[in-house]
């Protein structure tokens, strides 16, 4: 038993490498414009589907999305949440189904961020077919991403993120206010969805960021990847939030600066 439960932050590691690596290779790779907002029909052999196939291209666009999407989560946020899956893991670790239950937990989180996924992306292609239909937003298209850094930067001081962070912060109370064991698969996979939905709440702002700089930069993710793990597992997490809400909001207001300049 006692090996056991050695390998479980190993293997935490190694599935989170490999998502990081996955993502990697992608964006190395000669598909990595395909982690953005290009044409899904643009892909080799995808694009033929796409035009043959009636709806085939929102399909396989949705298809590809969500793979991606699931693959951020996973090098990104997986790593936020390591403290509450090993102290699960500890709870449970006499059950015979704990690996039927971690497994559940881990669905449950990754399900409330496929969730928000969905709701992200939806925005972000609904605000690109507004900007293509507006000559003044495509020629402005800055605008969009110094309001998002901006709002990331407020959202820093906001009191809803900070009572969410709380939450993330303090796993074993947070597993002891929700655990009964009565019907422990499906208190599993709530759990995990709470916790997910926290996670969310603390996060999303900076997880829109992507958008303004790119879903598809690894860079990107590994930077606010490694804020993020920051301010939910370290004691000073909490005093790099209002720092870097300041920082974000300093960046929009040169984003705008620059662009007045030049024009």
């Amino acid at each position: 038993m006692l090996e056991r439960s050695r390998l479980f932050a190993p293997l935490f590691v190694a599935l989170t490498t490999s998502a990081w690596i996955a993502l990697w290779m992608w964006d190395a790779g000669p598909y990595a414009r395909y982690l953005r907002h290009a044409s899904w029909s643009e892909l080799p052999l995808v694009g033929a589907i796409c035009r043959e196939v009636p709806g085939a291209s929102v399909t396989i666009a949705a298809l590809l999305h969500s793979v991606a999407w699931l693959l951020m989560i996973a090098a990104m946020m997986l790593p936020t949440a390591f403290p509450l899956f090993d102290t699960f893991r500890r709870m449970t670790i006499a059950r015979d189904n704990r690996r039927t239950l971690m497994a559940l937990l881990i669905v449950g989180y990754a399900a409330a961020w496929a969730l928000f996924g969905v709701v992200a992306h939806s925005l972000d292609a609904a605000l690109h077919r507004v900007a293509d239909q507006s000559p003044i937003l495509l020629a402005n298209g800055w605008l969009i991403g110094a309001a998002i850094i901006a709002f990331a930067g407020l959202y820093q001081f906001s009191r809803l993120k900070h009572r969410c962070l709380d939450k993330c912060r303090s796993p074993l109370i947070f597993i002891t206010e929700r655990w009964r064991g009565r019907n422990a698969r499906r208190e599993s996979f709530r759990l995990g969805m709470s916790h997910g939905a926290f996670c969310i709440g603390c996060c999303w702002a900076l997880m829109l960021l992507m958008f303004a700089v790119g879903t598809g930069s690894v860079g990107w993710m590994l930077a606010l990847g490694a804020i993020m793990s920051a301010e939910k597992n370290f004691r000073w997490g909490k005093s790099i939030g209002q720092p870097l809400g300041v920082a974000l909001l300093a960046w929009s207001a040169w984003i705008v600066v620059e662009h007045a300049r030049i024009a």
